[in-house]
């Protein structure tokens, strides 16, 4: 199961629909926003995707994880639109029939959809200070800017600020 949502992931929901009698384990994954990137303050995140191709670099991670891992079944849903700090963005789960299995495709899950699938997000600051960053870029490395000048700080790499969606 995979998916992009505009509403606020109800993670329990997810972990219910991957646990199976089969499977003795189920892990889980919540990504959320956290108040600093580097030394930056963060306000708000808005997180925007290339929704048909995003929905299948999703079922293509998923099928991945199917082919390379004996699973009971896989989560990934990633969350759109303006997220407060401490909102969940991504819930990732999956069940196994032993833990070693079910944390390998999930550490795999997560890291192909950070580099895989295009979403993109801008990190807001404090004064109106906003850059766009992809999910590959990692640590906070802007790889989406536009000519304005505000300068500003995320994880330490100074980029250009920006307004306007992706």
């Amino acid at each position: 199961m995979t998916g992009l949502m505009r509403t606020p992931i109800d993670h329990h929901v997810l972990v219910d629909a991957v646990r199976s009698p089969r499977c003795g384990a189920v892990i889980l994954l919540l990504g959320t926003v956290r108040e600093l990137t580097g030394e930056q303050v963060t306000e708000f995140l808005d997180y925007e995707a290339y929704g048909p191709m995003a929905e299948r670099k999703l079922a293509e991670i998923e099928a991945d994880v199917r082919r390379r891992w004996v699973v009971g079944d896989v989560a990934i849903v990633h969350r759109l639109g303006r997220l407060e700090v401490g909102e969940v963005s991504v819930v990732l789960a999956v069940s196994s029939l032993h833990r070693r299995e079910a944390f390998e495709a999930g550490q795999y899950a997560i890291d192909a959809l950070k580099s895989l699938v295009p979403i993109w997000k801008k990190e807001n600051a404090p004064g109106g200070v906003e850059g766009w960053v992809h999910q590959s870029a990692g640590r906070g490395l802007a790889v989406r800017t536009d000519t304005e000048s505000s300068a500003f700080k995320f994880g330490g790499v100074g980029v250009a600020g920006r307004t306007g969606s992706p």
